[in-house]
């Protein structure tokens, strides 16, 4: 039980409470099974209670990997809503601006690369930014005036998916798709994003530069660092495994989220060293991070530098004499 569930998070539904709906089926499979152990679980990335998507849930020891969760590229699917802009971003605030104008398809393909690479961006108000020890959704809520500073973040790739005539509405999102020079409604776009990057920024800005406004109206991430939606699942497909006690059987390995990060073999004395918070020497590696392995067992996330071995993150997993 150390390892990651994937949910793909429904629509309404914040973090926090994901992960408490995460530690509820954990409860129901120790009661199912007659255990006592109880699990650490954390989210590896924050989704607004609007999106829908990926959602890492680290269990047990992985939740020491839960920050290079938070700090890894990511993938959206949103769609953009032209005409009006809410005070949220999106379709849970009231309008606060309008306009008549609806660009082309031609207008939108026109200005994305001016939104692909290092670009600055200003959160939206309604984010959980501190500002003065408060959040700034809650000094917004209380009608207070919030300056959001500019941030760097990076676009990566910026395309659309799927515009929508004028005609069509929100409340219709399959409506036909718009000709060459219509008015489009809304866009929905795909975008590869960098830790920080705000979507909903990124849809007023868009909106803004074409002369328009807008707001976003669905948001689905289908990637969070090394995890798709091919691997996520729903909350009642984890509550009928709970009943069954069968979470391990949906869960990936705690390896899954370092499978960028090169695997290190160490003896059996080197893995304890390890274990201790101890520096190795004399091993002839390639610098940077690697991921040291006890037979099959992960002992630590580790960085090598000028002939040293240094442990950055060290796992509480002590091996059987089967898994060496």
């Amino acid at each position: 039980m150390h390892g990651w569930i994937i949910l793909d998070k429904p629509h309404g539904l914040g973090s926090t409470q994901a992960v408490s709906a995460v530690k509820r089926a954990l409860r129901t499979q120790r009661e199912v099974l007659g255990g006592a152990e109880k699990w650490k679980v954390g989210h590896g990335g924050t989704l607004d209670p609007l999106a829908t998507g990926v959602l890492p849930i680290a269990i047990g020891e992985a939740t020491k990997l839960a920050g290079r969760m938070l700090d890894s590229d990511k993938i959206y699917d949103f769609t953009i809503q032209f005409g009006a802009q809410t005070d949220t971003l999106d379709l849970e605030g009231k309008v606060i601006a309008q306009s008549d104008h609806l660009p082309t398809l031609a207008d939108v393909e026109a200005v994305l690369p001016r939104f692909t690479g290092a670009i600055e961006q200003a959160p939206p108000a309604y984010s959980a930014i501190l500002i003065d020890g408060q959040r700034a959704y809650d000094l917004a809520r209380k009608g207070e005036a919030v300056e959001m500073k500019l941030r760097s973040v990076t676009i990566h790739a910026l395309q659309i998916s799927s515009p929508r005539r004028a005609e069509d509405s929100a409340a219709c999102p399959q409506g036909g798709l718009a000709e060459a020079g219509e008015g489009i409604a809304a866009v929905t776009l795909t975008a590869h994003v960098s830790k920080g990057t705000y979507i909903r920024s990124l849809a007023r800005d868009i909106a803004l530069t074409l002369g328009t406004v807008g707001h976003v109206t669905m948001l689905r991430r289908v990637k969070a660092g090394p995890f798709t939606l091919e691997t996520a699942i729903s909350l009642d497909k984890l509550d009928e495994a709970a009943k069954g006690g069968a979470i391990g059987g949906l869960m990936l390995p705690l390896t899954a989220g370092l499978d960028d990060i090169p695997a290190l073999a160490v003896s059996p004395d080197d893995a304890l060293a390890l274990r201790q918070g101890k520096v190795l020497v004399g091993h002839a590696i390639a610098t940077g991070l690697h991921l040291a392995f006890d037979g099959i067992i992960p002992v630590a996330l580790v960085e090598a530098q000028d002939g040293e071995i240094r442990v950055v993150r060290g796992f509480n997993l002590m091996p059987k004499e089967e898994d060496r």
